[in-house]
């Protein structure tokens, strides 16, 4: 693992396997690092597939304890989040264009999460924000955590979308309440919010409330 460190610090490493044997560090149950980072990263296909799971499911691989099962699933989420979003060339213009846009980034959490996608003038994205996390049944919404980037952004109308974990996008009568707050912010700020959507598992609903969804 020494000359592994060294070698890091002069050239570097492209590898998936190498990065994450880095973060494991010494070897353990008998197993190299290397062994380690390879089968966690085919066993959760990938960085990002890390990311999305709990912390202890990583301790179902030979060689992971809590310690590094915390260690590296802090590592592949800190990764997956300074990953830069690549949007597809066009317009945002669609309730469907906009789940496309999001799915990937909802669909498969264990709790829910509050995301919103800003759009300029032509409906083209300009950023899509993380901004709060909850529990497996709710989260917090402030319309300042939902409109400050947009004004910093310079969006001219928001997109804001959360998940059930249930994998039932049914709107609730919380979702509703927090759809009617966002539009009334919006409306004072000059940025609307153009919708609300629930990812939920293969599919989304909108929250239906008079005044959003006016694609």
């Amino acid at each position: 693992m020494q000359r592994a460190r060294e070698e890091y610090l002069l050239h570097g490493s492209d590898g998936e396997v190498e990065l994450l044997a880095l973060v494991l560090g010494n070897r353990a149950a008998g197993r190299s690092s290397q062994e380690v980072a390879a089968e966690l990263l085919d066993r959760f296909h990938g960085v990002r597939g890390i990311a999305k799971h709990p912390p202890g499911a990583l301790t179902a691989v030979h060689g992971i304890g809590q310690a590094r099962a915390v260690r590296v699933h802090a590592a592949c989420t800190l990764a997956a989040r300074a990953r830069p979003v690549e949007f597809p060339a066009g317009r945002v213009d669609t309730p469907e264009r906009a789940w496309r846009q999001l799915r990937e980034r909802l669909e498969h959490l264990d709790v829910e999460e509050l995301h919103a996608l800003y759009l300029d003038r032509r409906a083209r994205p300009l950023a899509i924000r993380r901004l709060s996390v909850g529990n497996d049944s709710s989260t917090i919404v402030d319309p300042r955590q939902v409109f400050r980037p947009a004004i910093q952004l310079g969006a001219c109308s928001v997109i804001a979308a959360h998940n059930h974990p249930s994998g039932d996008p049914s709107p609730s009568a919380e979702d509703r309440a927090v759809t009617l707050r966002l539009m009334e912010a919006g409306e004072l700020l000059g940025v609307p919010l153009l919708d609300h959507l629930v990812i939920g598992a293969g599919t989304f609903a909108r929250v239906d409330v008079g005044g959003v969804g006016a694609w």
